[in-house]
């Protein structure tokens, strides 16, 4: 509580938030003057909701959920699919973002997360969009390549999970995404240990996805499939567009 007895927005780093940013009041600088005012509501109740969850690390960030708002209004996405879901403020994000007849795959292994965020996403109207999947990803994304109806068929496809798979997952969306398409990968500069020394002090699964974050990023740097930008927005996202 301030001094005028009027409660104060919390600090990103107490919510689960995460900035590359090295000023913590540049950041906040950020959500306030133009995150938070043209967050939706029920985006800051999922917020605020998935902030008590000891788990709150995991979540999008609230500017990058902004970004990703923004970004599937201007390609028109209309057919995405998410990997990685949580307690659902990125896919909310999505859902608000496409057209009334649009749709999301979502695809999580712990749909008791995603129950947290359900009834905020039903109270927005959008959850109608959303064809939840309980499970490992990788054997559905099989299936589907296997299904030449599938190929090419996704606008934008956000992957934010296990780190260890996302160069596995990049080789079945590749033909999952449409050419023109975007697959967005989150955690793409991984808590900025990409650049740390080898004796560096990092937490235990900081260090060992690094190496798989690193794989990645190299694999998308050669691949003549798609064009990419890697953005330091949340903890780093690379917008790889395919281009054939």
């Amino acid at each position: 509580m301030a001094a005028t007895g009027e409660s104060q927005p919390a600090k990103h780093q107490e919510v689960g938030h995460k900035s590359l940013l090295q000023s913590d009041a540049l950041y906040q600088y950020i959500l306030e003057t133009s995150v938070y005012p043209r967050e939706p509501e029920a985006m800051k109740e999922l917020r605020e909701v998935t902030a008590k969850h000891p788990w709150n690390l995991m979540t999008t960030s609230a500017d990058e959920g902004q970004f990703l708002n923004l970004l599937l209004k201007l390609i028109n996405a209309k057919n995405t699919m998410e990997i990685g879901v949580y307690t659902g403020y990125s896919l909310l994000s999505t859902a608000l973002a496409l057209p009334e007849d649009g749709k999301i795959l979502a695809l999580d292994i712990n749909r008791d997360n995603y129950e947290i965020g359900l009834p905020i996403i039903e109270k927005a109207g959008v959850a109608h969009k959303i064809d939840f999947r309980e499970g490992p990803a990788l054997p559905l994304l099989d299936e589907m390549v296997d299904d030449v109806k599938f190929h090419g068929s996704f606008d934008f496809i956000f992957v934010d999970a296990d780190k260890d798979n996302y160069l596995n997952y990049h080789k079945r969306l590749i033909d999952l995404v449409k050419i023109g398409g975007v697959i967005g990968y989150d955690n793409t500069l991984w808590n900025g240990s990409l650049v740390a020394p080898p004796d560096a002090p990092l937490r235990k699964y900081v260090r060992y996805y690094r190496d798989f974050v690193l794989e990645l990023n190299k694999a998308l740097a050669v691949d003549p499939r798609v064009e990419i930008c890697q953005l330091p927005v949340g903890d780093g996202i690379t917008l790889s567009r395919r281009i054939s």
